[in-house]
């Protein structure tokens, strides 16, 4: 950290983006591969229980996204740079590294689902088999084509972010929209709403919560990186919270009710079966839906590259915001090899949820609550990157905000222990309660003693 640091709020005319932009932003965000991914993996628990889940976690992790969004809009500050007045202007650090794996994780993961939607592709046009070597190679094609579109759309920072989701969302809702009918007409609703999985494949509910908790939380450490981009308060907001939801819902509906119906259809339930390419293919889809596929990704990967590289640049701190992209663009395409040589990617997916579901909680209270609680909306962005200024703490870290979180994070790993709470709440929220409440009480005593 050097003096000479200083971080710019977002100009007025930096502030361009509308309601539809952020609109579709967050449709954009959600309305993608992993969504889909996630519907089919909750429908273990089948179609009533999974949507029941889906809407109640969802509406209320983006109303803390709406929460965050407004912090963005308040100050025009990228979202790590609002966590140092909470953890340090150092301290920040350790979220904005944990933005970095989990951003980078989701877009090798949306990276990895259109690479086998572009490797099923590729074999039916060449007329390729199903053997281990073109299975590979094919993958391997995917992974690389997808990150040259990824790269074309960060390639202007925020503005072809911008534009790669005003483009990409009418494409998204027109073919998404036919596929869903297909999906429909291949099974009748009727069944399934019916359909149960076998005993053996089910999920408690609670396990449900915490898996679309992850999911959900991880956007909000990244709202206030396109609502800083915006003049309208409802736009940061509402927009953000609507458009969110919708994605969210839609797609995940869709995984939900297409992996019930290539249950149905092929007499197995399988979770590996719940990532769309193989849903289409099974289905009987077609190319067209292959290619819904790919697009999903490079508008949903837009938004992940956008969030991961911003925390890169509150890391290093000299680093512009461009090359951060390309940077985090990379790493991502060399993280999209792990499930190609060394597990199954359901097994990669779900070992990365649970590593980021116990930080995130924990993370997302500890800032909310500095900023609407403790601070009641007043930061002072000239202290932002000022040594022994109000935001340096001890050496540039608040002692307070990482205990705190460290409580959260092992009150997750208890918690996710207990019986009671796999069966219904999950370890989420509860955890997240906890590190609200003693990060407020130990600010309220800090302040006592000083006064």
């Amino acid at each position: 950290m050097t003096k000479k640091e200083h971080i710019e709020a977002t100009t007025p005319d930096q502030r361009a983006m509308s309601k539809w932009d952020m609109f579709a932003t967050w449709i954009g965000a959600n309305a993608n591969n992993g969504t889909w991914y996630i519907g089919g993996v909750i429908a273990a628990v089948g179609l009533i229980k999974a949507s029941t889940l889906l809407v109640v976690v969802g509406s209320l992790s983006y109303v803390l996204l709406g929460f965050a969004s407004y912090m963005g809009y308040k100050t025009g500050l990228p979202a790590m740079a609002l966590t140092r007045p909470s953890f340090g202007i150092k301290g920040s650090i350790i979220p904005s590294i944990v933005n970095v794996v989990q951003f980078i994780g989701w877009a090798a993961i949306n990276t990895f689902i259109a690479a086998t939607s572009i490797s099923i592709i590729l074999k039916d046009i060449l007329g390729w088999n199903n053997s281990s070597f073109h299975n590979q190679f094919s993958i391997i094609i995917g992974i690389v084509v997808m990150s040259i579109l990824h790269l074309i759309s960060i390639s202007l920072g925020e503005k072809s972010v911008k534009w790669i989701e005003r483009v990409g969302i009418i494409l998204v809702i027109i073919l998404v929209t036919w596929e869903s009918i297909v999906v429909l007409k291949t099974v009748p609703f009727h069944e399934i709403v019916k359909y149960e999985p076998a005993a053996k494949f089910q999920l408690p509910s609670g396990k449900i919560v915490d898996i679309l908790a992850a999911f959900n939380l991880a956007w909000v450490t990244a709202a206030a990186d396109f609502s800083r981009f915006t003049k309208d308060k409802h736009a940061a907001t509402t927009a953000s919270f609507l458009g969110a939801n919708i994605g969210l819902f839609w797609f995940a509906f869709i995984g939900l009710i297409a992996t019930i119906a290539t249950a149905i259809t092929i007499n197995k339930f399988d979770p590996n079966n719940a990532d769309p390419s193989t849903i289409a293919a099974k289905l009987g889809l077609g190319i067209l839906a292959m290619l819904v596929i790919v697009i999903t990704s490079t508008t949903a990967n837009a938004v992940n590259l956008m969030a991961a590289g911003s925390a890169l640049t509150n890391i290093f701190h000299r680093l512009k915001l461009t090359p951060a992209l390309w940077i985090v663009t990379l790493v991502a395409t060399a993280m999209t090899f792990i499930p190609v040589y060394v597990a199954s990617f359901l097994t990669t997916f779900e070992t990365f949820l649970d590593g980021i579901g116990m930080f995130l909680g924990p993370e997302i209270a500890i800032f909310l609550i500095d900023f609407f609680v403790i601070r009641r909306k007043n930061y002072q962005v000239s202290e932002f990157s000022k040594v022994n200024g109000n935001y340096w703490y001890t050496k540039g870290v608040n002692p307070v905000a990482i205990i705190t979180w460290a409580i959260g994070v092992i009150s997750y790993l208890i918690l996710n222990k207990l019986g009671f709470i796999i069966a219904t709440t999950g370890a989420t929220f509860p955890a997240m309660f906890i590190t609200a409440i003693c990060y407020l009480a130990a600010n309220k005593m800090i302040g006592s003693k000083q006064n």
